[in-house]
C-alpha cells in the first residue's frame, strides 16, 4: 500500500467545496467570480493585528505573482498553494511517488494530498518568518495588553494561517463555481493594481521623484534641464529611471503574449457517428500556459527565504543578506532578476551603496544574469512537462477525452492508441518549445523592467491568464447557447 493510499481516509475527508449539482448558469458563475474578487480585495486590506511596523516582507519582490498583500491577513498569498504544487509535481514526475493520474481515484488522492500539503506549507512558510524575526510582534501592544510577545506571535500565526486557508478555499470556489481559477484571478488582481499604481502614483521615492509614470514625466518636464537629458547620463536616467524602457517592455510583452497565445497547431477531428460533424483540437505554442513560470519563481523565492533565514541565524556559507537582498555566495546567483537595477553595473553599484554594502564585480553580475536565464529556460521546460502530465493535458489523457467524446482523427482507426500516437507527435515537442520560449520571454521582461515593478513573470502571467479567461468566458457563453457542446468542451 502506498503512502497516499494509507492516508486516504484522512486526505479524502479534508474539508472541500462541493461541486454544483447539474449545470450552473453563466451569470451565476460570473457572480461567484466577481464576489470572490471583491472578497479578495477586502481581505488584502485587513491588517494583521499585532504586527510591528519594523517587520520585513521576505516576499516583497514576488508580490506580483504571489498575490496577497504585505502586512495583511493574506500575507502569504498563493505561496503555499504553489509550493505544495511544486513539491507534489516533482515527487510524482520523478516517480518517487507512483500515481496514475488517469485513474479518477488516484486523481482524487492527488488533489487531496495537494490540499493537505498546502496546510503544512502555510505553517512552514509562516513559522520561520515569525521565529526568524522577519514577522515581528508589536511590543508596545503586548505591553498595553499586559501579555508577552509570544502571545502576540501566536495571534499573528493564527491570523496568517486563517488567511492561507481563505486563499485556498477561495481558489476552490472559483474553480468549481466560477470561471477560470482563483489563483489566476488573484494574480490578475494583484498585478493590475500594481500597474495602475505604477502609472498614477504621486508618492515620492527616496530621491524625491514621484513613483508613478505620469507624475514622474511631469516632474522631469518641470525640474530637469534639457542639457542634462541630452547627455549620456541624462539619457540613461530618462530611459531607465524615467520609465520609458519599462513602458516599451510592458507594451511589447503584452502584444507578444497575445500573438503567441493565438499561435497553434490544429489537429482535425471528425465525429465517428455523425457524418459531417467536424472539429479541431488546438495545440497552442504555450500549451502548458505560463503557470509553470510561477513554479520556477516560487522555487527561487523559497530558496531565497531559506538563505535569508540561515543568514539571520549566522550561517553565511550560502551567502550573506541585508534585508532580503543577497550580497554574495550561491544565493546571489540563484536570486531572480527584477529590473535593470539588478544587472546594469552602475545601477547595481548605486543600489548596493544605498544599503551600505560593496557591489559585486562585473563578472559576478553577468554570471548572475546567465544563471537566472538558465533557471528560467530549463525550469520552464521541466515544469511545463510536469504540468501537462499532472493536469490531464498529456497525450494519453487528451486521447482518452477525444475518444470518449465520440470524435476521431480522420484517416486513423477510432481507438485511444491511434489518437495517442498522433498526439505524441505534437504535444511533448510543443510543450518543450513553449516552456523554453516563455522562460526566455520572462527573462527578457525581467531584464528590461516593467511598469509598476510587476516583473517579467507577473506581467506574462497576467496577460496570458487574461487571454485564457477571455477564452473561458467565450466557451461558457457558447455552451449556454449550444447545450449539446457541454460534454465535448468539458462542461456540466
Amino acid at each position: 500500500m502506498s503512502l497516499f493510499e494509507s492516508l486516504a481516509p484522512i486526505i479524502l475527508r479534508l474539508p472541500a467545496v462541493s461541486r454544483p449539482e447539474g449545470h450552473l448558469h453563466f451569470k451565476n458563475r460570473l457572480s461567484w467570480t466577481l464576489g470572490i474578487l471583491v472578497l479578495y480585495f477586502a481581505l488584502c486590506n485587513v491588517p494583521l493585528f499585532g504586527l510591528s511596523p519594523d517587520s520585513i516582507d521576505l516576499f516583497e519582490y514576488y508580490r506580483a505573482f504571489f498575490a496577497g498583500a504585505s502586512g495583511s491577513i493574506l500575507l502569504l498569498g498563493i505561496g503555499p498553494i504553489v509550493t505544495a504544487s511544486i513539491v507534489l509535481q516533482l515527487l510524482v514526475g520523478a516517480n518517487i511517488i507512483k500515481m496514475d493520474l488517469n485513474d479518477p481515484h488516484q486523481q482524487a488522492l492527488f488533489q487531496g494530498a495537494q490540499k493537505f500539503l498546502v496546510f503544512i506549507m502555510i505553517a512552514l512558510e509562516a513559522l520561520p518568518q515569525l521565529f526568524g524575526g522577519f514577522i515581528r510582534p508589536d511590543e508596545a501592544l503586548a505591553a498595553t495588553l499586559g501579555v508577552g510577545t509570544n502571545i502576540i506571535m501566536l495571534v499573528l500565526f493564527i491570523q496568517i494561517f486563517i488567511g492561507g486557508l481563505l486563499v485556498l478555499y477561495m481558489d476552490e470556489i472559483v474553480s468549481k463555481w466560477g470561471i477560470g481559477s482563483g489563483v489566476g484571478l488573484f494574480i490578475i488582481a494583484g498585478v493590475s493594481q500594481q500597474i495602475i499604481t505604477g502609472v498614477f502614483n504621486w508618492k515620492l521615492d527616496e530621491t524625491g521623484i514621484p513613483m508613478g509614470l505620469i507624475p514622474k514625466w511631469m516632474y522631469i518636464v518641470q525640474n530637469v534641464g534639457a542639457d542634462y537629458l541630452l547627455s549620456g547620463d541624462g539619457m540613461l536616467f530618462l530611459i531607465v529611471r524615467g520609465g520609458i524602457l519599462a513602458l516599451i517592455t510592458t507594451t511589447l510583452i503584452f502584444l507578444m503574449v497575445v500573438y503567441v497565445e493565438s499561435t497553434r497547431i490544429e489537429i482535425p477531428l471528425a465525429h465517428s457517428a455523425v457524418r459531417g460533424a467536424r472539429g479541431r483540437f488546438p495545440v497552442k505554442l504555450i500549451y502548458a500556459s505560463v503557470l509553470p513560470m510561477i513554479l520556477v519563481r516560487a522555487l527561487q523565492a523559497n530558496i531565497q527565504m531559506v538563505g535569508t533565514l540561515l543568514s539571520s541565524r549566522g550561517t553565511t556559507f550560502f551567502g550573506e543578506y541585508i534585508g532580503s537582498t543577497p550580497l554574495n555566495g550561491i544565493m546571489y546567483y540563484l536570486a531572480p532578476l527584477h529590473s535593470p537595477s539588478d544587472w546594469i553595473p552602475s545601477l547595481v553599484e548605486q543600489h548596493y551603496q544605498s544599503i551600505g554594502a560593496a557591489a559585486p564585480a562585473t563578472w559576478q553580475i553577468f554570471l548572475h544574469v546567465f544563471a537566472d536565464a538558465a533557471m528560467l529556460v530549463i525550469g520552464g521546460v521541466i515544469f511545463a512537462l510536469f504540468w501537462i502530465e499532472t493536469t490531464g493535458m498529456g497525450a494519453k489523457s487528451v486521447a482518452a477525452k477525444i475518444e470518449g467524446s465520440g470524435m476521431q482523427i480522420p484517416g486513423f482507426r477510432r481507438s485511444t492508441g491511434s489518437i495517442e500516437r498522433v498526439m505524441q507527435r505534437y504535444i511533448p515537442k510543443v510543450t518543450i518549445i513553449g516552456g523554453a520560449f516563455i522562460g526566455f520571454l520572462t527573462f527578457v521582461a525581467s531584464l528590461l523592467g516593467t511598469v509598476g515593478g510587476v516583473g517579467g513573470t507577473g506581467l506574462l502571467l497576467t496577460v496570458s491568464i487574461m487571454y485564457r479567461l477571455y477564452e473561458d468566458l467565450a466557451s461558457q457563453q457558447l455552451m449556454e447557447m449550444h447545450p449539446m457542446l457541454r460534454g465535448f468542451l468539458g462542461g456540466q
